[in-house]
C-alpha cells in the first residue's frame, strides 16, 4: 500500500493519529523526527541548539527522501517538513499527504507543557505559533487532504483517513 503521510504544525495530533492509524491499517509507523534523533544520536532540541535549524532541515530532507523510498508506512513528520518543497514532492511521490490543523489556541494548550519544542522556547509562544502558522499555512495547503483536529476526535479523523486509504492500494 502507498504511504500515508501526516503533516501539520506541532500539537495538531500527528503522532497520536499516526500511531492509531498504523495500528488500525496494520501498517508500519515511522516518525521522521524519531529517525532524525536516532541518526544523529541526539534530541531535536539538541540539534537545533548545537547545529542550528538549517542543519536540522538538511537532515530532515534526507530522512524524508529515504522514507519516500519505502511503502506501507504511516509517516508522522515534523511540523516544518513542508518548508522545503523537495520534501513535499518526495513524500507525495509514494503516498497521500494529509495535513492536520488546529487553531492557535488549541495548539498552545496542547504544547504548553512540553519544553522539547525548540521553536516555542521563546518569551511569547502564542505569538510565535501565529507567526509560524501564517508562514506555513500556504505550504500545508498543498497537502492532498486536511482535517481540523480541534473540531474532530482522533477516532473520527482515523476513520476518515481509513476511508481515504481504501483507494490507496498500488
Amino acid at each position: 500500500m502507498k504511504n500515508i503521510v501526516l503533516v501539520g504544525f506541532m500539537g495538531t495530533g500527528k503522532t497520536t493519529i499516526a500511531t492509531k492509524l498504523a495500528h488500525r491499517l496494520k501498517m508500519e509507523y515511522v516518525s521522521t523526527d524519531g529517525l532524525i534523533e536516532k541518526r544523529e544520536n541526539r534530541t531535536i532540541n539538541e540539534i537545533f541548539t548545537k547545529s542550528g535549524e538549517d542543519y536540522f532541515r538538511g537532515v530532515e530532507s534526507e530522512v524524508a527522501r529515504e522514507v519516500s523510498g519505502r511503502e506501507n508506512l504511516v509517516v508522522d513528520t515534523g511540523g516544518g517538513v513542508v518548508l522545503r518543497e523537495e520534501n513535499l514532492a518526495n513524500l507525495k511521490s509514494t503516498g497521500i499527504v494529509i495535513c492536520l490543523k488546529a487553531d492557535p489556541e488549541v495548539i498552545m494548550e496542547r504544547t504548553k507543557k512540553y519544553k522539547h519544542r525548540p521553536l516555542l522556547n521563546v518569551e511569547d509562544p502564542k505569538r510565535r505559533i501565529m507567526d509560524l502558522l501564517n508562514k506555513r499555512n500556504p505550504l500545508y495547503a498543498k497537502a492532498d487532504h486536511s482535517f481540523d483536529t480541534g473540531a474532530m476526535t482522533a477516532r473520527q479523523i482515523v476513520e476518515r483517513i481509513v476511508e481515504l486509504a481504501g483507494g490507496l492500494e498500488k
